[in-house]
């Protein structure tokens, strides 16, 4: 099917400028100056043109961290890949990255099959795979190398979560040396799982129970100070290390100095992190339960220096974390004891709005809005300039995107499978107006039209960010 964008402007991570984009089957065929004739021309034959006068015309986003169908504490995230993946569409978002999982004592391969038999067929956009590794031994390192082969080339440890995902100081060391000799990615769940438990086991016996104890037994030091650790264990393997959730200024600076040192370590962010605080957690009545996710929200104070950190590139891109517990039934399981909360909150529908509050409110730029949620989690892992990139010879994964629009996010009117939005009643500037996915159109006038089963699923290239830190 041919389409003409017509009237918009482009915004990509190198600039914004007015032009028309010709879409031929499932990629972009060219574009042209508004006064060169040749989008009449396109336009006469095409099968379908869209007006975008007034709006921005930008890469379909990017959300390279979401979790659908997730397993935790007895229950599973509330998304599954279709529902998830269309309310990823409805917001603006092309393509996920989900995380597979290996459970302690067994395959890494065998996780990795589960989790396609979950999305295969099931998603309305394109997705990849990360592989969260739990269980460090020779077979299974063997195994990541099968996983690079097949385009998983990123792998999630955790330092927090002991007797579940918790990796020692020597296997993260062994992974991470493998990472080194496969040009792989580790990526690192930085929190003290060790102290944070005696903290938890120390604020249950003495009867603080609220929601809000799941910030104030995770704080922003024991995240800073195991950020720290795992870039030193990179340092002293060579191997690159991206920071997955980062939430705190210590944190933050950690990966800052890292970075200052040509150290090949990243950074994302969450939307959560950014807008939402410790007040929420503290929310009466148990609602603090819908904001308990980990690392856990903090002090307002915080959300200044991370908006920094996206502006110094520190911080490289902004993903979900998308992994939503229903408050009825799911997060519920936690009252009278905040440890049993289902850890996880929704937002995988209003990340791009949401940073495009960003914009709005100055803190970061127009094109640095498509930079940190298309175009580098493109080349973070992988995928660019396939996505993340308005020209030709892309994948038509296009949002055409209304600057003007204003809208009130409420659980009564979002698409995820989750019975509360984490931003209720928060009044935005800006909204989706169409989605293409692949040349299709999957969102337009208020309505979703695609399908499940669009979404192929993308086997990842090495990160196009690694430096060699040999010295010539």
């Amino acid at each position: 099917m041919s389409i003409v964008i017509r009237n918009g402007t482009i915004v990509n991570a190198t600039g914004a400028y007015p032009a028309d984009v010709l879409v031929e089957g499932e990629r972009i065929a060219a574009l042209a100056a508004p006064d060169s004739g040749l989008a009449e021309q396109w336009a006469a034959g095409a099968e379908r043109v869209i007006d975008a006068a007034g709006k921005y015309v930008v890469p379909g986003g990017i959300d390279g961290h979401t979790h659908m169908e997730m397993p935790f504490g007895g229950t599973f995230s509330a998304d599954n890949f279709e529902t998830g993946t269309i309310a990823a569409a409805w917001g603006g978002t092309t393509t996920i990255v989900d995380f597979a999982v290996q459970g302690k004592g067994t395959s890494v391969l065998s996780a990795l099959d589960k989790w396609h038999s979950k999305a295969d067929g099931n998603c309305a956009i394109d997705y990849g795979f990360h592989m969260i590794v739990s269980d460090v031994n020779d077979t299974s390192l063997k195994e990541m190398e099968a996983c690079i082969d097949a385009g998983v080339n990123t792998f999630k440890m955790f330092m927090a979560y002991p007797g579940v995902f918790y990796a020692t100081d020597g296997e993260i060391l062994r992974a991470m040396q493998k990472a080194r000799d496969t040009g792989s990615m580790i990526m690192m769940h930085a929190e003290n799982g060790i102290a944070i438990d005696q903290l938890v086991a120390q604020a249950l016996a003495n009867g603080q129970t609220d929601p809000v104890q799941h910030g104030l037994t995770r704080p922003p030091e024991l995240e800073g100070e195991a950020t720290s650790r795992a870039i030193a264990l990179a340092k002293v393997t060579g191997a690159p290390l991206y920071i997955v959730h980062l939430s705190a200024a210590h944190a933050l600076d950690a990966v800052t100095q890292a970075r200052d040192t040509g150290q090949n370590v990243f950074a994302e962010t969450c939307p959560q992190y950014l807008f939402l605080s410790l007040e929420d957690l503290a929310r009466p009545d148990f609602e603090g339960a819908k904001y308990v996710a980990s690392p856990p929200l903090r002090p307002k104070e915080h959300q200044a220096e991370l908006w920094r950190g996206l502006r110094t590139n520190d911080l490289s891109l902004v993903s979900t974390d998308h992994c939503p517990f229903c408050f009825k039934d799911q997060k519920e399981l936690g009252r009278g004891d905040f440890s049993k909360i289902p850890n996880g909150m929704p937002g995988v529908e209003h990340r791009m709005d949401l940073l495009y509050q960003g914009v709005v409110r100055g803190e970061i730029t127009l094109p640095r809005w498509v930079e940190i949620s298309s175009t580098t989690p493109a080349r973070m892992f992988g995928l660019y300039p396939r996505k993340g990139v308005i020209a030709p010879g892309a994948d038509a994964d296009i949002t055409v995107y209304d600057p003007t629009a204003q809208q009130t996010i409420s659980a009564r009117t979002h698409h995820m499978n989750v019975d509360y939005s984490a931003y209720e009643g928060m009044e935005l500037t800006g909204q989706v107006s169409t989605v293409l996915s692949r040349g299709r159109v999957v969102v337009d006038d208020n309505a979703f039209h695609g399908a499940a089963g669009h979404g192929r699923f993308l086997k990842r290239d090495l990160s196009q960010y690694l430096v060699s830190t040999t010295r010539l």
